[in-house]
This record gives C-alpha cells, sequence and structure tokens, in this order.
C-alpha cells in the first residue's frame, strides 16, 4: 500500500532531523565517538547472526535486485550509530558440491547497504546473481528470495578509514570509483555525507560498467545530483563495444585522463584535502589504486587482516597519494 504524500514527508523531515542531531553530536565530541568506536566494534563481532525477512525486491538489470529487508522490532538501525557507514556479512548454506564432490556448506559474503544508516526499520542490499558455482552462490541466493522469507546475516565491525570510522566532514573533496555493483557502499558514503545539512564536502562519482543498460542506480544517482547540483558531480563510462554514437560519458575501464577530469584532485594540489574511494572486483581495483594486502600472519597461525597495500595503478600515475585513497 502506498504511503500518504504527507506520511512521507513526515518521514523524511524525521529522518533529516535524526541526521542533523547525530551529526552535531559528531561535531562536538569527535573525540568521545574516536574513542568509543573501538568498543562499538567490540559489541558487534560477539553479536550473532541476526534474521531479516524481504519485504520488497525490484530488478535492476538482467541479474541485478534491489531488496528491501526489515530489522527485529527491537532494532531501530542496522547499525550502532546512524552516521557510519554498515556492512553485513550474509550467511547462506550451500548445496553446491566442491570438486571433491562433497557440499560446500556456509558461505558468507559481505554487502554494503546503499540505503542511509540512519533509515529506521529497514535496510536496501544492491545485490548481482552471478551464477552459482562451488564456493560461491550467495549472490544468487539472496536475488531469489520470495517476499517473506529471510536473509540470515551478521553485521561487521565499522571500516575505519585511514584510522578513523567517521566519513562526514574529514575531507574538502571525495572522489568514488565505481566498478558495476561497487556503486552500492559507496552510494552509502555519498548518502551520509549528502544527506547532512551541515556537511560542504563535494562528492564525485565515476561509475563504470558494461553496458548502458548495465548502469545500476543510475535514477537514484541522477536524482542525487539533482537534489544536491552544488556538491554532488556524476561522470559515466562504458567498457562495451554497442556504444551509441550519441553517448555523452566516456569510454574504457579507466585512464590518467579520465581520472583528471572525472575527479577531483590530489591534496597536495591547491591545499584542500581529498579522499578517493574505490570499489569494485578485484581486477578493476588493482588497475585503479593496486591489490589490497595482507598483514602479517596472526599468533595462532591464521591470517592476518587485510590491509590497503601500495598505492599502484592509474590513482598513482595521476599524481595522488596513498593517503588520498582508499580501497574499499
Amino acid at each position: 500500500m502506498l504511503l500518504s504524500r504527507s506520511r512521507l514527508s513526515n518521514q523524511w523531515a524525521r529522518k533529516r532531523y535524526i541526521i542533523l542531531v547525530t551529526s552535531t553530536i559528531l561535531q562536538l565530541q569527535q573525540v568521545v565517538v574516536a574513542s568509543s568506536s573501538s568498543t562499538a566494534s567490540t559489541c558487534r563481532t560477539k553479536m550473532g547472526a541476526a534474521s531479516y525477512p524481504l519485504l520488497q525486491k525490484w530488478q535492476q538489470s538482467h541479474d541485478s535486485w534491489l531488496l528491501r529487508f526489515g530489522l527485529p522490532s527491537d532494532q531501530k538501525f542496522l547499525g550502532t550509530n546512524p552516521m557510519l557507514p554498515t556492512c553485513i556479512s550474509v550467511h547462506h548454506d550451500s548445496t553446491l558440491l566442491d570438486q571433491d564432490n562433497n557440499q560446500v556448506g556456509l558461505l558468507k559474503k559481505s554487502y554494503s547497504p546503499i540505503s542511509h544508516p540512519a533509515t529506521e526499520s529497514t535496510f536496501d542490499l544492491l545485490v548481482k546473481a552471478y551464477t552459482p558455482v562451488p564456493g560461491g552462490g550467495v549472490g544468487d541466493a539472496i536475488c531469489n528470495l520470495q517476499v517473506g522469507q529471510s536473509l540470515v546475516g551478521k553485521l561487521k565491525p565499522e571500516r575505519l578509514v585511514h584510522g578513523s570510522p567517521l566519513i562526514g566532514k574529514r575531507w574538502d573533496r571525495i572522489g568514488l570509483i565505481a566498478g558495476g555493483t561497487g556503486v552500492a557502499p559507496l552510494i552509502q558514503l555519498a548518502r551520509i555525507i549528502l544527506d547532512d545539512p551541515t556537511d560542504t564536502t563535494k562528492v564525485h562519482l565515476l561509475s563504470i560498467n558494461r553496458n548502458e543498460e548495465d548502469i545500476l542506480l543510475r535514477k537514484t544517482i541522477n536524482q542525487l545530483a539533482r537534489d544536491h547540483p552544488d556538491r554532488f558531480h556524476v561522470s559515466y563510462s562504458l567498457t562495451g563495444t554497442n556504444v551509441r554514437s550519441d553517448w555523452e560519458g566516456y569510454t574504457g575501464r579507466g585512464s590518467v585522463d579520465m581520472a583528471k577530469k572525472s575527479l577531483p584532485p590530489p591534496t597536495s594540489s591547491d591545499g584542500k584535502s581529498t579522499m578517493i574511494f574505490v570499489c569494485g572486483k578485484d581486477g578493476f581495483r588493482d588497475m585503479w589504486a593496486g591489490p589490497i594486502a595482507r598483514a602479517p600472519p596472526l599468533p595462532d597461525g591464521s591470517k592476518g587482516p587485510k590491509i590497503q597495500g601500495e598505492l599502484l595503478g592509474l590513482l598513482k600515475e595521476a599524481g595522488y597519494d596513498a593517503s588520498d585513497v582508499f580501497k574499499y
């Protein structure tokens, strides 16, 4: 059932109020927030997986879906802080067999909602339904859920971006480089910044897809650009071979020239601070910024945590410093 215009308006006003109040608290008490972030992360890692019912779903492309899930009745927001990005590890019991003909069992894959962390009672995921293969199939399972069925997942700890989970009001300019569904976590970052009426950060999004019909969240992105014409700038690039002759965007997976024209300049160029976020498949990320590395193994022999690693690729060639870039 459609909500009335007045009810929608009231919900939006309430959301903006929550964002404004939270942002003000963060601005006045940044030291307190920073010191408490480690505590919040510890609490999250101790929480078990929860069940989130599917409320609605919309097909975005031939193999991608936007899905809205409900939160447990005793949970207002998905995360513990409505101004910090969220990420959920989805759990799926696979019936696929591995190369030794053994059942794969439990699979896990992380997804960042595209909805603002201050959204109450629900969260939205953008998911691509890759063909199931041994060791995979989580996306396909999520996309095939029917309304009323549930996703099982566990909230992940806050992601530290060069030492802090905070996103808003940290830099003068932000660049977002998205490959395909890599746009999902970056849209959440953009919303955190743009929906805060006290934040003046300018955001530049470069969305790269194979074909024009594959551009995910295009209507949402273009609406953000219309709503924030002075703060949100969008560029598109297509990598496929069937690009129409009157296409006004870029073509190709990326180049130094594309970076310089569509992204804010490096921090050192004019005294203003810049942060570039890159998100996409491994090869896409590696081409733009180099691979993510791992710290040395832990004392128990398990793998060390992922770390940013050396800045390489197009962004290094374009003059950015490692402190200007975050591989999402």
